[in-house]
């Protein structure tokens, strides 16, 4: 039990480390277009990145793949720009009442692949933790585990801030998009050019 209580702190803490603030920015990104009422539907989109994300630090994991890492530290900041540049063409419905234009199974789709790219990121830090581990099961499924509880707080965070700026402070949905999105996708860019 204490080894699988490690290893969903280690994700966790791996995830809400502002210190590795890409992926942060990256949940940010996909909240961006969602209010709390949505929460369900936004919980549903993480879990299709935890998904991805999970395949392919299981691949890397059992050294069924690799890609070198350099590459992937450039292509992650790409992902959250790409999400970015998504956003900004979102068409939010006029009420609540009514559904979106958006083709959700298309964010969905994104989400998952951009997770495959993300869970390639992530497969260095838990390769070195999991050192000479005789099973990695236990370790990886905590790990994952971890990894979506800290991207679930996350999404409660943005969505309350989302809440926030649009209910509260009355700023409109499409302009506090435009807002968040356009701070995140500057962000992302400094990345790929630093």
């Amino acid at each position: 039990m204490s080894e699988f209580i490690t290893y969903l702190k280690l994700g966790y803490l791996h995830i809400t480390d502002l210190n590795g603030f890409d992926h942060i920015l990256f949940i940010i990104a996909l909240c961006a277009v969602y209010s709390i009422f949505k929460w369900k539907e936004v919980l549903i989109l993480v879990t299709a990145f935890t998904l991805g994300h999970s395949v392919t630090l299981a691949l890397s994991s059992l050294e069924i793949i690799s890609v070198d890492s350099d590459l992937i530290e450039f292509i992650i900041p790409i992902t959250i720009l790409l999400t970015c540049v998504a956003n900004f063409f979102y068409k939010f419905p006029r009420s609540i009442y009514k559904k979106p234009k958006n083709k959700r199974w298309v964010r969905y789709v994104l989400a998952s692949f951009f997770g495959l790219i993300h869970g390639l990121g992530f497969s260095n830090y838990l390769k070195s933790l999991l050192g000479s581990e005789g099973s990695i099961t236990l370790p990886l499924f905590s790990f994952n585990l971890g990894l979506e509880l800290g991207q679930i707080l996350i999404v409660f965070l943005v969505l309350i801030v989302n809440f926030s700026m649009v209910e509260l402070l009355k700023i409109k949905k499409k302009s506090w998009n435009f807002i968040l999105s356009g701070i995140v996708f500057g962000m992302s860019l400094m990345l790929i050019i630093g």
